[in-house]
């Protein structure tokens, strides 16, 4: 049954999620820790930075660790976690290839029609609206601490401006997720949590 909810849940999410991975995963995160609690808020939080650091698009990599993890969670064994990873994988990307395909198709026929050119006018608006949603449900405690001003939280807001401020600046997105490693094993080493 869970494997089935899986592909069904995720097929749903590839059908409905419009901009991508990133504008994926506020769907994601509400269908796996809030509608199925298959992960808990934590979990999703390291799961999508893993899906970050790791080659491939953020929301099939996001899909197929959840697929993963829920699948562990539930108690089965390994072997099982990975055909729940395959499946979930498989079910964000099918129906998005279908459409895909089925649009470029009518696309190269309305080239240069206006009415078209209007709609991904407004379709740009969107996908940064879901962008920004996705980031905002991100700014959670399980990712800053608690906000009583400890110094864990002090320094995981100085570690967020910093890395935001040089992601802006074009610095290698490589280079800030190792340099932000190597600070967090140094760092939060030292602090007690």
């Amino acid at each position: 049954m869970l494997f089935l909810q899986l592909f069904w849940t995720f097929l749903k999410i590839g059908l409905f999620t419009f901009g991508g991975g990133y504008a994926m995963i506020a769907l994601i995160q509400n269908e796996v820790t809030v509608n199925h609690a298959w992960l808990t808020s934590q979990e999703f939080t390291d799961i999508l930075a893993v899906s970050q650091m790791t080659p491939g698009p953020v929301g099939i990599n996001t899909a197929t660790y959840t697929g993963y993890t829920a699948v562990l969670n539930a108690g089965y064994d390994t072997w099982l976690a990975v055909l729940g990873a395959l499946m979930a994988s498989a079910a964000v990307i099918l129906l998005p290839v279908v459409l895909m395909v089925i649009a470029v198709v009518f696309l190269r026929k309305m080239q240069g029609n206006k009415d078209i050119e209007n709609v991904f006018r407004v379709l740009r608006m969107t996908i940064v609206g879901l962008i920004a949603a996705a980031a905002l449900q991100l700014l959670t405690v399980d990712s800053f601490g608690q906000p009583a001003f400890s110094l864990q939280f002090i320094l995981s807001i100085a570690i967020f401006v910093a890395v935001f401020a040089l992601s802006l600046k074009r610095v290698s997105p490589i280079l800030l997720i190792l340099v932000a490693g190597v600070l967090g094993i140094i760092i939060y080493s030292m602090i007690p949590m």
